[in-house]
């Protein structure tokens, strides 16, 4: 089978190839735990979990390795401690945000049917690791010491902002760029820095006196190296060992371009002098809310576990996977219903059927830069043969769907779950169909059309019949 993934560096979709096929290598930038994961942060998670089955089918289940990294140390995470617990010394209090939003994220994207990973390397157990790369980054001469700081000197990479296809002057203007005294240039970025009383703290690199911590950016370089390449030597062939500190898949949210990937980027290949950190970097799109940026402030911000309250997982997880990973994501409650009425009825179909074999249209369509919208289009195809008595289409549709991570349940644990926004007010779909009826009576097809619609996006289906109209839940 010939995979197709759209790289974020070439700008080009390319046939996948991987460096070492006994041991396919993806990193995907994980989230930072100091508050419950919302929406935007589950759109990577359940679109690499579906590029990681992918490969996991391709390959097999044992040469595939996913690493998604956790940050545990960040200023994000230090002012959350000190706003909910103000009593406690600051890394008491950091121990538990970290641990309680660290749980509350794995029983989200557990319930959104995503795989874990094979490895969850957290930041704090990773120190050691990025004081080495920091030191090789300042033996080089890519980095330099300043006011207990340690720095990356941006103008020592020659064509940092290749993936970001953006020059250095573009980038200063665009960019809020800290001004400290400590730069030597403005596009320096922080490898390490001085830790402020109480905050969590660790030894110093390059004889640095004063504890510290690291910056965001070189937290990814060094645990990717670790988990793709340093514990990966005793599973590569001698393919594998020709690409030494490279990987296959690097993965995130396109809002990760740049910086944080850009400066993933100049630390690793700098560090290890290679041409690249990643052979393929794959990116998917924003995430709006009913058309609108998602904020607080706008009343719109919706988390993973409120979503979880009204509706089953695998509706969430099909709602995302309606539009293709790299287009924009209008997230909308119809979208929900749509997707839960989609999922009713594949699961009416198949119970307790066994998965059968796999549809060659859903598999062609995901190595195809996983086109999920193409995919549940020949979902759809299955459903409507096997909803005319076919075995083998129901069988098909089943081990389809899971090749998605949908149907994952029995039908009884689906059926006890009903959305309770799917459920109709009868008395006011009576009055309703009464209004349209009498409207068209009148013939006033206007407004006939008009209730029509609003009957639909209730989610109900009319039928004209010669002895009157009749309705039912749409599915």
């Amino acid at each position: 089978m010939e995979l197709k993934l759209y790289d974020t560096l070439s700008r080009e979709k390319r046939v996948f190839t991987p460096l070492d096929q006994s041991n396919v290598r993806m990193y995907v930038c994980g989230p930072t735990v100091y508050d419950f994961a919302h929406i935007g942060n589950a759109r990577p998670v359940i679109v690499f979990d579906v590029l990681f089955r992918l490969l996991r089918h391709i390959y097999g289940t044992d040469h595939v390795t996913y690493v998604r990294n956790i940050t545990d140390v960040d200023d994000k995470i230090n002012a959350r401690a000190a706003q909910e617990y103000p009593a406690l010394p600051l890394n008491e209090a950091i121990r538990k945000v970290t641990e309680t939003t660290d749980r509350q994220f794995h029983e989200d994207v557990a319930a959104l049917g995503c795989l874990p990973p094979t490895a969850e390397p957290r930041a704090t157990e990773h120190i050691a690791e990025m004081r080495v790369l920091i030191e090789r980054l300042v033996q080089s001469g890519n980095a330099y010491v300043e006011e207990d700081h340690v720095l990356f000197s941006v103008e020592t990479m020659p064509d940092y902002g290749k993936l970001a296809r953006r020059s250095l002057d573009e980038m200063i203007a665009g960019a809020r760029v800290e001004v400290a005294p400590y730069k030597r240039a403005p596009m320096d970025f922080v490898l390490w820095k001085p830790s402020k009383p109480g905050e969590p703290a660790w030894p110093s690199p390059c004889g640095i006196a004063v504890p510290g911590r690291p910056g965001w950016h070189i937290e990814c370089s060094a645990m990717a190296d670790k988990w793709l390449w340093s514990n990966a030597l005793s599973k590569l062939s001698e393919s594998g060992l020709a690409h030494p500190h490279q990987f296959d898949i690097h993965s995130g949210g396109v809002d990760l371009v740049f910086p944080h990937h850009e400066n993933e980027i100049a630390q690793s290949r700098c560090a290890f002098h290679t041409s690249g950190m990643a052979n393929y970097w794959v990116h998917n799109g924003f995430l709006q809310v009913e058309g609108e940026k998602m904020a607080k402030s706008l009343g719109n911000f919706v988390t993973i576990r409120d979503l979880l309250k009204d509706w089953p997982g695998e509706t969430v997880r099909l709602a995302m996977l309606l539009t293709h990973y790299r287009q924009p994501l209008n997230w909308t409650t119809n979208a929900l219903r749509e997707a839960y009425r989609t999922l009713d009825h594949w699961y009416e179909l198949t119970g307790d059927t066994k998965p059968g074999m796999l549809c060659a249209d859903t598999i062609g369509a995901l190595a195809d830069d996983l086109n999920t919208p193409k995919a549940i289009a020949a979902l759809h195809e299955l459903r409507a043969e096997a909803a005319k008595g076919s075995k083998m289409a129901c069988a098909s549709l089943k081990a389809s769907a899971q090749l998605i991570g949908l149907l994952q349940e029995t039908g009884a644990e689906w059926a006890s779950f009903r959305p309770a926004s799917i459920a109709v007010d009868e008395n006011k779909v009576t009055a309703l169909i009464a209004a349209r009826n009498a409207a068209r009576q009148m013939k006033n097809f206007q407004e006939s059309d008009r209730i029509r619609d609003e009957l639909t996006r209730m989610g109900v289906v009319l039928k004209d019949t010669k002895d009157g109209t009749t309705w039912e839940i749409a599915r």
